[in-house]
């Protein structure tokens, strides 16, 4: 593919992203290897190159971009080299006309911007929201064979982290293969550190997906306990399994909730743990460093179901634990109405609950709970809070 033709394609993809982001479609990522699968005439650096367009577009387009070129040119403004590419050759973008608009650019949509700053982001804070993140894992202790790793990394501030850069195929490395280690952002790590999982404990992840932290618990916990891995999707609760198996995770269990009953599934478990992990579908605000388009999907009607969610789900979860135990709320979000003011409405309604305070390297305090920033802590953005039951 010749440069123009690489930024014909971006725009290609991008007109197919937001149309998915108006109407809840496939995500991005999934967007852009579908599209490439059909064109096998794309090479490896083609699509490194047509992947890199794509998303760069995308961070600097603040709201939802009428058309994909739009949002290329909004990259292209103040750049010659790329403006240059619209040149009209064969394959590739007509040149930009006179009166030819480009979309916003900006962090977020207006609104959310304001939610954020109203969460006291700062307007640096915000920003790196839409950096690049590295990849981080964590390696798993379950595992006893020493690690042989094809790069080295750097140890991330998460105990058993390791940080490469972006990009890199660790899901081909041996070590991944063997479930020597698995891909975790630190900051996610640092939640699970939260729970202070310990040997012999009886834990539910009661919005498990497909397992990452239940994995990491079952290696805090050295497979000696038991862990109730929940979720209501039955297709991400299924990657599990293979995952545990994989990992030598042995004390993991799943259960497969109903939505809106999902306590009917857990009766037997009713005061029983000795922590629940909660960690609740949210707005993904602060994983916008892996997922940028996300803040193009989150409506304000979208924001209030998933608030009403976290605080039912908060409620279910306080019914499990044991009196004297601990409920561990977690959220990727940086909002307060999905952190601080979701804990501080719990402890409101719940007397006898008290919030404790997290040891971990990283995060600062926000209200009962504490916040991990992609700028100030270098991890994806987090939530965390831990709760006590009364006894």
């Amino acid at each position: 593919m010749t440069p123009a033709a690489r930024v014909q394609a971006g725009i290609e993809i991008l007109d197919l992203v937001i149309a998915a982001a108006r109407t809840g479609g496939a995500p991005a990522d999934r967007i852009v290897s579908e599209w490439f699968r059909t064109r096998r005439f794309a090479g490896s650096k083609d699509r490194r190159a047509v992947r890199e367009l794509v998303y760069s577009a995308i961070r600097a387009c603040g709201d939802v971009p009428q058309t994909g070129r739009s949002a290329m040119l909004r990259l292209a403004w103040g750049n010659p080299e790329l403006t240059a590419l619209f040149d009209g050759s064969p394959h590739g973008p007509a040149p930009i006309g006179i009166r030819e608009s480009m979309a916003g650019g900006g962090a977020a949509p207006k609104w959310l911007t304001q939610a954020l700053t109203a969460s006291d982001l700062g307007g640096g804070e915000i920003a790196a929201l839409l950096d690049r993140a590295p990849l981080d894992v964590r390696i798993n202790r379950l595992k006893t064979e020493p690690l042989e790793l094809p790069e080295p990394g750097e140890p991330s501030i998460a105990p058993n982290g390791l940080r490469f850069p972006a990009g890199l195929p660790i899901d081909k490395w041996d070590a991944f293969l063997s479930g020597a280690i698995e891909v975790q952002d630190a900051g996610s790590q640092l939640a699970c550190n939260a729970v202070q999982a310990r040997p012999g404990e009886k834990i539910i992840d009661l919005c498990a997906g497909a397992g990452g932290k239940s994995l990491s618990l079952a290696a805090s916990m050295e497979n000696q306990g038991e862990i109730i891995a929940c979720d209501t999707d039955r297709r991400r609760l299924s990657q599990l399994p293979p995952r545990a198996e994989r990992a030598g995770a042995t004390i993991i269990t799943t259960q497969l909730l109903d939505p809106g009953r999902e306590l009917a599934s857990l009766d037997s478990w009713q005061r029983r743990a000795d922590a629940v992990l909660v960690d609740a579908p949210c707005s993904g605000t602060g994983t916008w460093r892996r997922n940028p388009e996300a803040r193009w999907r989150l409506t304000t009607k979208e924001l209030d179901r998933l608030m009403a969610l976290q605080s039912r789900l908060l409620a279910a979860g306080a019914k499990l634990v044991r009196p004297g135990g601990r409920l561990v709320y977690v959220t990727c979000s940086l909002l307060d109405g999905e952190g601080a003011g979701q804990v501080g409405n719990f402890l409101a309604d719940h007397p006898g609950w008290r919030s404790e305070p997290i040891d971990l390297p990283a995060g600062r305090p926000r209200g009962p709970g504490l916040r991990l920033t992609p700028q100030h802590d270098g991890t994806d953005g987090f939530f965390i809070a831990s709760l006590s039951s009364p006894c």
